[in-house]
């Protein structure tokens, strides 16, 4: 049976999340995943992500919206960098609210706090990616103000072809 928010005000909390969030972070990267038809890319695991997260170097940070006491939103962040600001910037990776909470402005809230956040870190820029489906999402991106980058086409190198890529620097002549 769904759950839905109650009629009444829920208790909404948002907090960081902390090493013992681990499985509860990678069910909602598993739940966005299905949701953008990408499950299949889905490699990590509770250990790779505890130690990216939450170890020595933590490479990202990860927010979490409770209601009621139950995990209904989280979000995915990093810092980046400008070098034509010359100041770093925070980049949202992830943000995924589950079915049953959407439509009750926890997407709103975590924009609007990772935007604070943002300020308050002295970030030049707050961005992100979204699937070109994704009409929802690009609705509400525009509703509070974000500009797609239409004259930007993302690059990426993966697998097989960043192991080759890689190896060039260890071979004379290239």
């Amino acid at each position: 049976m769904a759950r839905s928010i109650p009629t009444s005000t829920p208790a909404i909390a948002l907090r960081f999340a902390e090493r013992k969030d681990t499985a509860l972070i990678l069910a909602f990267v598993r739940e966005l995943a299905a949701y953008e038809k990408l499950a299949h890319e889905v490699v990590a695991d509770e250990a790779t992500l505890a130690d990216n997260l939450f170890g020595e170097h933590p490479g990202a940070e990860v927010v979490i919206v409770e209601v009621d006491g139950h995990a209904a939103a989280f979000a995915l962040f990093f810092h980046n960098f400008s070098t034509f600001l010359g100041r770093r910037g925070l980049y949202l990776e992830d943000l995924y609210v589950k079915p049953d909470y959407r439509g009750h402005g926890l997407g709103r809230l975590l924009m609007s706090f990772l935007a604070r956040l943002a300020i308050e870190r002295g970030c030049g820029r707050f961005e992100w990616w979204v699937l070109d489906w994704n009409e929802p999402a690009i609705r509400f991106y525009r509703e509070i103000g974000a500009v797609a980058m239409d004259q930007w086409t993302v690059q990426r190198v993966t697998g097989e072809s960043l192991a080759v890529l890689a190896a060039e620097f260890d071979t004379p002549g290239t």
